[in-house]
């Protein structure tokens, strides 16, 4: 290789490590404005799952139109709405059943406004007055947590001077691809759920939340919510839930005197 061309080659050189010194620098510059990860840091752990259910299918069995436990205690009670219209409450009392959980109001799943269920006040008056344990709920179909602040606040301006044996309970359910709530994620469900349960509990009462078993697997983060006891719906199947619950809905086609038409039945557990 001649003069010139060592040069030529020589410069090519001293190019390129100029070029590859400006990239390292720029490289460490940008590296020093992201955070670092502190080693001494430990790892935040995961929330536990959900108890165990302590019971297996073989420990229900059903006559005479009742479920009942043979492995533990459990009570049998109703829910009810303005769908079940009047309601003889001492002939329900009559027929064994031992607690009511009485719709309050609801919001439109297409329209979102809120609305009072038009038979409440008629239901818990007259559930109590026969001496039947009551709770309630709302059926949410909130889109946020806002939303169901808003009905965690109407609900509890109904309740004003009233009291509640059982919860206060939380019924969000999905409709349909055309509801409003279709396109509802499971993290924005299970912060909504939240948001409505600690605004009844700060007012005094006991949070709960209703569920099925599709709901609880893909649209809930129910290890986010042990704070909170559960009510299942799960029909024309083995009780066979992973997860203990504290009532089962057990069917939607019940019949009870005093009570026109078909009524959810449930069996609420009485651990110990």
């Amino acid at each position: 290789m001649n003069r010139k061309g060592k040069q030529k080659w020589m410069l090519i050189c001293v190019a390129a490590i100029a070029v590859l010194t400006l990239l390292w620098g720029v490289w460490s510059f940008m590296d020093s404005l992201m955070p670092s990860a502190d080693p001494q840091t430990p790892r935040q752990p995961e929330p536990p799952a959900p108890a165990a259910n302590p019971y297996t299918p073989e420990d229900f069995h059903f006559a005479d139109g009742r479920m009942t436990l043979t492995a533990g205690k459990a009570v049998t009670g109703i829910d009810v709405s303005g769908h079940q219209g009047e309601i003889d409450w001492q002939a329900v009392k009559a027929a064994g059943v031992e607690f009511a959980m009485i719709r309050l109001g609801y919001r439109g799943y297409s329209s979102g406004e809120i609305c009072e269920d038009k038979f409440w006040r008629a239901n818990l008056d007259g559930a109590q007055a026969a001496g039947i344990s009551t709770g309630a709920y709302f059926y949410s179909q909130a889109i946020s947590p806002e939303e169901a602040g808003e009905e965690a606040e109407f609900v509890l301006g109904l309740l004003k001077g009233k009291t509640l044996d059982m919860p206060l309970v939380f019924d969000w359910e999905y409709v349909s691809e055309t509801a409003r709530t279709a396109n509802v994620d499971r993290n924005t469900l299970t912060a909504a759920t939240k948001m409505f349960c600690e605004t009844v509990r700060a007012a005094g009462f006991r949070p709960m939340i209703y569920f099925n078993r599709s709901q609880a697997r893909d649209m809930l983060r129910l290890e986010q919510l042990t704070d909170y006891q559960f009510w299942l719906a799960m029909y024309d199947a083995p009780m066979d839930f992973p997860f203990r619950v504290n009532m089962w809905q057990y069917t939607s086609s019940g019949s009870v005197p005093g009570i026109g038409g078909n009524v959810d039945i449930n069996l609420w557990f009485l651990y110990e």
